[in-house]
């Protein structure tokens, strides 16, 4: 059953049009695809949000909704009256629900809007931080170029169905104690278009769609993630009846880098230090994405210490300015000595205090006595 439209909207039901345009001025911005992007239900939201505001903000689509509902819309639009709109006559209206009114013969079919697609796309962790152009080949249905979507052979065209002459439905009449009825249903022969093909087009057989395959461009923003959706507008399935194309849906799938973790829009860098380096302290390049970059490692680095380089990180998607480079640093103890190491370390710890450890109440414990007489 479809939503209702003032409740789509939040609105009473006898909002004036400036209320009905502010409310949706207010959802479409919460809810429009560009700012959903990743969200794959999005469109269909948004579409279902401004079809509402489509009716409620026409006087005469109004007056048909609030009598007749979603079915007295959808049996408008297939007559097409042009005071109207998409919305058609009440003729068509009274018919469906009473079983009379003006004649009005059979509709062409309706537009059929094409299918959206989805496909995925694998990049380089370089390319998906800093943005790229892509090609990437999509096989969708395509408006038959032979028939040019009529679906008949060329030189023929769409004759009239010999079982409904044309009208597109079949009726039947049934008496009851209660009075006439008359039941409608669509013509199976020509499926209540009216029309049907006697000569097929060899291309389609028929159907007015061919599969091609298309080469497209897939613009890649800075700054996308592993996951991320790209919506390519109209790029779909092409639409029946000369209805419009579906869109096409590119899900990024980004390699991992040897060196660098992704964390938002920060990198994140491992920095292994030998245990004289992190003692004395020193300076090293490190790399980044662009250039190697110099890193001061201050004296008495510990395992976990992490240095900030601002600017280095990922680029923000919707504002300027990118994130940082986080370097850990992790010091290493060498399993393997050689004779002259191992004696300029027994040196060395001899004038060190004694290992020991730390209270867990906070109370330095022992090995602040021993610092103590150490001193």
């Amino acid at each position: 059953m479809s939503q209702d439209y003032y409740t789509l909207l939040g609105v009473d039901r006898d909002a004036d049009e400036q209320v009905i345009r502010r409310a949706y001025r207010k959802l479409a911005k919460v809810h429009h695809p560009d700012v959903n992007a990743s969200d794959p239900e999005a469109d269909e939201r948004f579409k279902a949000i401004s079809e509402a505001y489509e009716v409620l903000r026409d006087p005469q689509k109004r007056a048909v909704y609030d009598r007749f509902g979603h079915a007295g819309l959808r049996q408008a639009a297939r007559g097409g009256d042009a005071a109207y709109g998409d919305v058609g006559d009440l003729g068509d209206i009274f018919e469906q629900f009473f079983g009379f009114g003006r004649r009005r013969g059979a509709q062409r079919e309706a537009a059929q809007r094409g299918q959206s697609l989805r496909t995925r796309l694998r990049m380089p962790f370089e390319e998906a931080v800093f943005g790229s152009k892509r090609r990437i080949d999509v096989l969708r249905n395509e408006v038959c170029g032979t028939c040019r979507g009529s679906g008949a052979a060329p030189g023929s065209g769409p004759v009239t169905c010999a079982r409904c002459q044309g009208s597109g439905e079949l009726r039947h009449v049934q008496q009851s104690v209660f009075g006439q009825f008359v039941n409608v249903q669509a013509c199976p022969d020509c499926q209540g278009r009216g029309q049907v093909i006697e000569r097929p087009c060899p291309d389609c057989r028929g159907g007015g769609l061919v599969q091609q395959n298309r080469t497209l461009e897939v613009d890649v923003p800075a700054g996308v993630e592993d996951g991320t959706q790209i919506r390519l507008t109209g790029e779909g399935d092409h639409g029946r009846n000369g209805g419009p194309p579906g869109d096409l849906f590119v899900l990024l799938s980004v390699d991992e880098h040897p060196l660098f973790e992704r964390q938002g829009n920060d990198l994140l860098l491992e920095l292994r230090l030998n245990p004289a380096d992190a003692a004395l302290g020193t300076e090293l390049e490190v790399p980044t994405l662009e250039a190697p970059t110099r890193l001061r490692v201050p004296p008495g680095t510990q395992t976990g210490d992490r240095f900030e380089i601002a600017g280095q990180g990922v680029p923000y998607l919707r504002r300027a300015g990118r994130g940082k480079l986080l370097v850990t640093a992790f010091v290493m103890t060498p399993d393997r000595l050689s004779r002259e190491q191992r004696e300029l370390l027994e040196q060395l710890r001899a004038t060190l205090p004694d290992s020991g450890v730390v209270a867990r109440d906070g109370d330095p414990g022992l090995w602040q006595r021993l610092r103590g007489k150490f001193r």
